[in-house]
């Protein structure tokens, strides 16, 4: 299925109230949820512990 498709699909999905904010929000979404999944599947991640390490310096 294409992009523009995918879009369409989206569109079609959500209420006649919708508004262009809820469109661009809910396909904002779904490009960093994607985005975060493709980055998973090619190891590219940080564990939980090296985020925890990473995070205290800027907490203290």
């Amino acid at each position: 299925m294409s992009t523009k498709d995918l879009v369409l699909e989206l569109i079609k999905s959500m209420p006649e109230t919708v508004t262009l904010e809820d469109i661009m929000a809910e396909l904002y979404f779904r490009l960093k949820v994607d985005s975060g999944l493709k980055d998973l599947d090619a190891d590219r991640f940080l564990e939980h512990a090296e985020v925890k390490r990473r995070l205290s310096r800027w907490l203290s």
